[in-house]
């Protein structure tokens, strides 16, 4: 009778000291935001596991000097804080191109003048927090800090974004 009792208390402890979260198998929405211009990105989130996923962006970015599309990868690892409340972090990047607007092209300080436009590879980190209603709609905001290589604006932009995502 022991064993039972003290069997019955762990096993009560461990249930309300685990802290279970539930992550939608597929979340497709918009994810609008800021660095070097505002744009917005289709973005797709795939569970991998049960605090695991990836998130895939198409975006499109634009400002007075130039405007610009890029698709990034993102693994995340997300943690329950409560109720419908996470918070989460990844790690990935991406390949952009870019090109000038023309009414721009000579005042531009951060691009070579010579340059029309290119492709840009970029590493990315990712912090943000979201809620997860009750109904199948997900709404977060992130920041994804992002290192670009190979000329595309200045070498390093935050990029801020809010999201808003079906889930099924």
């Amino acid at each position: 009778m022991k064993k039972l009792f003290i069997t019955a208390i762990m096993l009560t402890a461990f249930v309300f000291s685990s802290q279970s979260q539930n992550i939608s198998k597929n979340a497709l929405g918009l994810r609008l935001g800021s660095n070097n211009g505002f744009g917005g990105e289709i973005s797709y989130q795939r569970a991998l596991s049960k605090n695991n996923r990836l998130e895939l962006d198409l975006g499109w970015r634009d400002s007075d000097f130039f405007t610009a599309i890029k698709l990034a990868g993102i693994y995340q690892w997300v943690w329950n804080i409560d109720g419908g409340f996470n918070w989460y972090a990844g790690i990935g990047g991406g390949v952009g191109t870019w090109s000038y607007n023309d009414n721009y092209k000579n005042i531009t300080p951060f691009f070579n003048p010579n340059d029309d436009g290119g492709v840009y590879f970029f590493a990315a980190g990712d912090i943000g927090i979201e809620y997860d209603f009750d109904i199948p709609l997900m709404v977060s905001l992130d920041v994804r800090p992002e290192l670009y290589i190979n000329g595309y604006g200045d070498s390093f932009a935050p990029d801020i974004a809010f999201s808003i995502r079906y889930q099924f």
